[in-house]
């Protein structure tokens, strides 16, 4: 087998990796490898086989005892360990050193059955770890003997087995990665035709359930996306090598999934911040692009996730503009209804603080607080109630929604000079009796935003109770330089490109308060906020506006290309 193998699968690395040239005579069993779309660092491989593991920020070093027998720092570098992900590291480095090493540390956890953390047996760990040993199998077993190739498909086995009973009481992303992986694994091994039809049919009146006519995913978390998609596209790919039909469940979920991607990005390649999402990593986001056949201008309005987008020449804006979604895929669901996001250019402006990649547990509370969002906040209260379930916490992985706005709005109109969006939540009627409205305006050029906040009673009724105070809060991104204006109305913000906006309230003081933003890939940074602070008896609506310098250096450059620009024919 050996070299000529190996060769083999190199060339044929851009899809799935056909196995059953590799063992003669057992081609009965193990057949083909999915492709594993994550990038691959090959340097990290000398890092592993010195026995240094760096995961989730954090390192554990071996001394020669076995890497599932020592303490997990945190309980994210447990996940990325018990997952498997890592072996496309030691596969990219692809020495015979690399696969010893592979090798080993498989056989290593094979041998230790009983070594079972809970972590481990979490879904959605199972999930990612079944599909790194298909995905991995040619790394792992390109030059074993029998013997270990087969105890290698009975550890597999068992793990299968133990997948399928693990839906009992999940649901959203992970409940897909489930069922992904019983699909990978009913393609990779052989005569599996019943499990195949079985995994098939549940995967796809999953996806129709989860993935909503929109593209948008049930939990409206836009990593959600980035999550399944990483392994819905492989396993079309798998579908195809084994000549057997993708479902069209499959093929139309893709089809729906990829257009967000574009949506939710803005001018920096980064992924807006609502419902749970931290960093997008980069290089996920552009494989997954690569895959993305319209190249079009994102859409407007996703009514079904319950979000909109206002782009405006080089100023996207993209607002919450939907209900929290069921408490059953609510668990890293976020209070931030009617918050927004700016950006210019490749500028991020006003951003949510969204939430950490790693150590969740530390920011969670915060992460999900009205008061973490650039939306208004009433008596420093959130617009949903979450429950926190202690004994459960591990289990759930965070704590749902039980109540909020069970009714927003949103109208957007063309209108002479730009576009106007208003909308209005009522997660704030129940506790305080008032409505929130918040309208948007977006001018053509894409130099200014106008918006107005009110808090006000629904018709006919009264503001209950004496806390009449809120807060309209605007988070801004680390990179924007801020300063509060000396008639204390104004914050004149300066970015990266030296562009310079103005921020404006008509009628109120500006404050200019400290902040965090959570979602870097280099963990939490500190940043500013500009805060209006109002009391709905004395007043019941915030004018404001950002506007661009005309002095500034795209302007400039945007007007200077516009006039070498042709005019298109009508």
């Amino acid at each position: 087998m050996g070299r000529f193998a190996r060769n083999m699968m190199a060339r044929a690395s851009g899809g799935s990796v056909a196995l059953s040239r590799l063992w003669p005579g057992r081609t009965d069993r193990l057949i083909i490898a999915p492709h594993d779309l994550r990038t691959a660092d090959a340097t990290r491989a000398a890092e592993i086989y010195a026995g240094r593991f760096v995961f989730a920020g954090k390192i554990v070093t071996c001394h020669g005892r076995s890497i599932f027998d020592l303490e997990p720092p945190s309980e994210d570098w447990e996940v990325a360990l018990l997952g498997f992900g890592w072996l496309r590291h030691l596969r990219a480095a692809d020495t015979a050193l690399t696969r010893a090493n592979a090798r080993s540390l498989v056989d290593d956890w094979l041998s230790n059955l009983a070594r079972k953390r809970p972590t481990g047996r979490r879904a959605d760990v199972l999930a990612r770890r079944v599909i790194s040993l298909l995905s991995q199998a040619p790394l792992v077993l390109g030059d074993t003997d029998g013997k270990f190739y087969r105890r290698y498909l009975r550890g597999l086995a068992r793990e299968i087995r133990y997948l399928r009973y693990t839906m009992m009481d999940i649901d959203g992303v992970p409940r897909l990665q489930v069922l992904i992986a019983l699909c990978y694994a009913s393609l990779c091994l052989a005569n599996q035709a019943r499990h195949i039809r079985a995994a098939t049919r549940k995967l796809s009146d999953e996806l129709q359930r989860q993935i909503l006519p929109d593209g948008g995913h049930i939990s409206r978390n836009p990593g959600a996306l980035i999550e399944l998609l990483i392994d819905l596209l492989p396993l079309r790919q798998t579908f195809a090598a084994r000549n057997i039909a993708p479902p069209p469940a499959l093929l139309n979920a893709i089809d729906r999934m990829m257009p967000m991607l574009r949506f939710f990005r803005h001018g920096d390649g980064s992924f807006a911040l609502f419902n749970g999402m931290s960093s997008a990593p980069s290089d996920l986001l552009a494989t997954l692009l690569a895959y993305d056949d319209t190249h079009g201008a994102p859409m407007a309005n996703m009514p079904h996730t319950g979000y909109q987008r206002l782009d405006a020449s080089a100023m996207a804006v993209i607002m919450d503009t939907g209900p929290p979604p069921p408490p059953s895929v609510s668990h890293d669901a976020h209070a931030g209804c009617l918050s927004f996001e700016l950006s210019s250019g490749p500028s991020r402006i006003v951003i949510n603080c969204g939430m950490p990649s790693t150590g969740r547990d530390n920011w969670r509370t915060f992460a999900r607080s009205t008061a973490a969002h650039s939306t208004l906040t009433f008596h420093e209260t959130s617009s949903c109630k979450f429950v926190e379930l202690s004994a459960m916490k591990r289990l759930l992985q965070g704590a749902p929604v039980v109540s909020g706005p069970s009714n927003v709005e949103s109208y957007r109109e063309a209108v002479a000079n730009g576009v106007l969006l208003t909308t209005s939540h009522d997660g704030y009627l129940d506790r305080f009796g008032v409505i929130h409205r918040r309208v948007l305006m977006v001018a053509q050029d894409g130099t200014r935003l106008d918006g107005e906040d009110t808090v006000s009673p629904a018709p006919g009724a009264r503001i209950k109770g004496n806390e009449t105070d809120y807060a309209v809060r605007f988070h801004l991104h680390p990179s924007v330089k801020a300063s509060r204006l000396s008639d204390a109305r104004g914050v004149m913000l300066v970015l990266p490109n030296r562009d310079v906006w103005t921020f404006e309230a008509l009628d109120d003081k500006v404050e200019l308060e400290d902040s965090v933003f959570l979602a870097g890939n280099d963990g939490p940074r500190r940043t500013a906020q500009i805060v209006i602070r109002q009391d709905s008896q004395q007043a019941s609506s915030v004018r404001w506006s950002f506007v661009r310098s005309a002095a500034s250096p795209s302007a400039t450059t945007a007007k200077r290309n516009a006039r070498r620009e042709p005019e298109l024919p009508l």
